[in-house]
């Protein structure tokens, strides 16, 4: 589907003959003289790579359109992670790498929403942050109090994090899913 940049709105994905774009930002310019243009920041949605675009006003792009599903993680099969789609109950095989950031905070059970274009995944949107239990940390020492102090732990997930010293193993930990790190004991 064809689309003006003057329409361009933030979040919304091209089709760029180099990939996949979610627009991050952009900016109408109208200089005195010569025509007006439009200054996008565009985010590579399968690399992440960002890149700085310059089009002429009212420019034709092609828009892709993303279809958001929300799925349900049923469990892990080899590199591949399992999905039920909530509404059609259609399991679907995900391989690891299409869900790049996003796999080490999936526990089964949980619900993501996966973004597909031409059946294929393109991004995953997990809740901000998610609960997981610690499997695995050195025990904590009473009196060990340093402020800001931190140690490996892993969680349920196979993943390890920095936690601070007094967690242990089996306390439940709330986890923020864009930066990976450890906000609170829960």
């Amino acid at each position: 589907m064809s689309i003006s940049t003057n329409d361009l709105k933030n979040g919304m994905t091209l089709d760029l003959p180099e990939g996949l774009f979610s627009v991050v930002e952009f900016q109408h310019v109208k200089p005195g003289k010569g025509g007006a243009f439009v200054r996008t920041k565009l985010k590579n949605v399968r690399t992440g790579a960002v890149l700085d675009r310059t089009y002429r006003a009212d420019e034709k792009l092609e828009q892709a359109i993303i279809d958001k599903r929300e799925m349900q993680y049923l469990y892990r099969d080899g590199n591949h992670y399992v999905f039920m789609d909530n509404a059609s109950y259609d399991q679907l095989h995900v391989d690891e790498t299409a869900l790049a950031n996003s796999a080490p905070f999936l526990k089964e059970g949980d619900s993501a929403v996966l973004q597909m274009y031409d059946n294929e995944i393109v991004g995953v949107d997990l809740p901000a942050a998610v609960e997981l239990t610690v499997t695995e940390t050195e025990p904590g020492i009473q009196g060990d109090r340093v402020s800001g102090a931190k140690k490996p732990a892993t969680l349920e997930t196979g993943h390890t994090i920095q936690v601070p010293l007094f967690v242990n193993p089996g306390d439940r930990v709330k986890v923020d899913t864009r930066s990976g790190e450890y906000l609170t004991r829960v």
